[in-house]
């Protein structure tokens, strides 16, 4: 019986109970108003009352009396029911418990399994690329004429352009890094899987914007780029630059392990224009350490110049 069902007729027991505790409840009311009823007849009788009025008064006692013996039997009989039904809903309750216990692993066994497959596939391709590198080859991506080159290639969901991919992009471009991005790379006509490994195929490093709309069930491009991006590391070495985006480590985890596990930026602590100019060091370190120099011989400049107006 499913979970559902259990729940259902759990609730079902739970409105009888209340119907059968408002009737006992009502029988209680009459009982007590019976009670009430004799108390008054009785005490209506005095020394003055004649005997035919005292015989009626005691025949309508008798009548509230067995009125009375009816409530007793009614009200017995729902306490009954009442007490069987509250056996039923524990009975009800625990199955209900050991359903949701069952429900809970078997979801986490299915997203064991999701991810257990995921991974197994990530590992096949590995192995296949390490079992071809007996030969040296043209990358398994592309093998046509042009030789324009990238710095890196953004793999991201089309819907987080607006409200980060873009202007990513730009940020990227005003520091002079090489883009490959499929709004400025693929046209009218163009083969869509060609196009996105040719630019694999020929990018430093391949940035994947992890988010919820990246890892969506059914994002059928995504996946594609990111088992490309692996497949490019397994041959060139670090090649994987991931940047969290609208996500939490958990949801990164159940997606991927092995994705969790890598050194990311994030959105949540960091501008568009900071994870830039990290890129912009990792591709250029030593611009770095001149930027470095140069505050340093600032800092020393400005510290004369205080000197020598206080002297």
């Amino acid at each position: 019986m499913s979970l559902v069902q259990t729940q259902r007729e759990l609730n079902q027991i739970d409105n009888e109970i209340v119907i059968l505790e408002k009737k006992r409840a009502e029988l209680e009311m009459k009982e007590s108003d019976r009670i009430r009823m004799i108390n008054n007849v009785q005490r209506s009788i005095t020394k003055h009352t004649s005997a035919s009025t005292i015989a009626s008064k005691n025949r309508q006692v008798q009548s509230y009396q067995n009125e009375i013996v009816k409530f007793l039997k009614d009200k017995a009989d729902l306490t009954s029911k009442i007490a069987a039904k509250r056996k039923n809903r524990v009975d009800k309750f625990v199955k209900l418990q050991k359903e949701e216990v069952a429900e809970r692993q078997k979801e986490n066994r299915n997203q064991q399994n999701i991810q257990l497959r995921y991974e197994q596939r990530i590992n096949d391709i590995t192995s296949q690329i390490n079992n071809q590198m007996v030969r040296p080859r043209q990358p398994y991506f592309f093998s046509g004429t042009n030789t324009e080159k990238y710095d890196v290639f953004i793999s991201h969901a089309w819907e987080d352009k607006d409200d980060f991919v873009n202007e990513f992009v730009d940020d990227l471009a005003e520091l002079g890094i090489k883009v490959w991005y499929d709004i400025k790379r693929i046209t009218w006509g163009d083969s869509m899987r060609a196009k996105i490994d040719e630019g694999l195929a020929k990018s430093k490093f391949g940035i994947a914007i992890i988010s919820p709309n990246y890892i969506a069930e059914g994002k059928y491009w995504t996946k594609t780029e990111l088992d490309g991006i692996f497949q490019l590391e397994s041959i060139n070495g670090k090649t994987l630059l991931p940047i969290w985006h609208n996500i939490t480590k958990k949801e990164v985890m159940e997606y991927s392990s092995i994705l969790a596990g890598r050194f990311a930026m994030t959105t949540a602590s960091m501008t568009s224009k900071e994870i830039a100019i990290e890129l912009k060091n990792l591709l250029n370190p030593t611009d770095t350490d001149d930027s470095q120099a140069k505050l340093n011989e600032d800092y020393e400049l400005s510290r004369g110049m205080l000197g020598e107006m206080y002297e």
